[in-house]
């Protein structure tokens, strides 16, 4: 990009998921539906697991954290598009967007490392069954999400410093409904490639590593069920994982889909649409997904609508 003044800028232009002005009301709908049955839901989540002490084990301690964290994670993009439609606006001004981008990078990260922890609970679970509660001890579970975080927030931080070294043109407008790592350094004026050799790390960091840390979680498990005489017993143990790969399968398969796909199929319009599915239809439906599989969650569920009732 030669043309345009390279100063600092104060602000860019979010493009958002349409231009038609005859959407913008069915998208504000749309969205906002799917930011509350989220948040509700995840809520909810939340609460069933802190009122009933049958749910303080590892793997719910581990489901209540990522609950907590999808509310966070659709909470750093949604808010922001819908104010802009309803405002119709789309500006982001310079910090804003910064902020939003190093949320973003947080909670999309964590999201991943607790899943990955969850299938270390899975393994433990089913492969040490007798020493499950002395490896999965409150302590190695809190050491565990603290690890997570501690990461995440320097890698997330070190990218956001990287971006603040870059210039951008006057009037810039990022390709998206959110401010997103990979477009930002596509419509930056100086140079990127210091930028783009820490994504590519960070990305092992934050998706390789976790990925192949629950493929690996997975294959021991495989082959401790296939050790196993009885199919009852192989399908009590299993069926404990069910939810938990369905989120993976929804989480990653969404994300893998998006950005491993050949770059001859990518438009300005199917990124931020393809983007939809892991930043907000996969928060969503979490608790679903757990609510629905989950004999405990549901009847926890269950209990607490029942205390609800009768308090006046």
């Amino acid at each position: 990009m030669e043309a345009g003044n390279h100063t600092r800028v104060s602000e860019f232009f979010l493009r958002g998921l349409s231009d038609d002005p005859e959407l913008q009301p069915l998208l504000f709908g749309l969205f906002l539906f799917m930011y509350l049955v989220t948040v509700l839901g995840n809520l909810l989540i939340i609460l069933a697991i802190l009122s009933d002490s049958n749910l303080h084990t590892p793997m719910y301690f581990f489901l209540s954290n990522l609950s907590s964290v999808d509310i966070c994670f659709i909470s750093t993009t949604v808010p922001k598009m819908l104010v802009n439609i309803q405002a119709q606006s789309k500006d982001i001004s310079y910090p804003g967007c910064l902020t939003q981008l190093y949320f973003f990078m947080i909670f999309a990260g964590m999201d991943g490392f607790l899943l990955t922890v969850m299938a270390y609970d899975r393994f433990v679970a089913i492969c040490h069954p007798l020493h499950y509660t002395v490896i999965m001890n409150p302590r190695l579970c809190g050491l565990l999400v603290l690890v997570c975080w501690l990461i995440i927030f320097w890698v997330s931080l070190i990218n956001v410093l990287l971006v603040r070294w870059l210039t951008f043109c006057t009037g810039t407008e990022i390709p998206h409904f959110f401010c997103e790592m990979v477009q930002i350094l596509q419509v930056a004026c100086s140079d990127t490639r210091i930028n783009n050799i820490f994504l590519y790390v960070s990305t092992a960091i934050l998706g390789v590593f976790p990925l192949t840390g629950i493929f690996f979680s997975y294959s021991l498990i495989v082959s401790s069920l296939m050790r196993m005489s009885s199919a009852a017993g192989k399908y009590k143990a299993f069926s404990t994982c069910g939810s938990h790969l369905s989120v993976v399968s929804l989480y990653y398969g969404a994300s893998l889909g998006l950005y491993l796909s050949p770059a001859g199929i990518h438009s300005s319009q199917r990124i931020p649409i393809a983007s939809v599915m892991y930043t907000v239809v996969t928060p969503m439906l979490n608790p679903f997904i757990y609510s629905l599989r989950n004999k405990d969650v549901k009847g926890a569920l269950r209990r607490l609508h029942s205390r609800g009732a009768l308090c006046p």
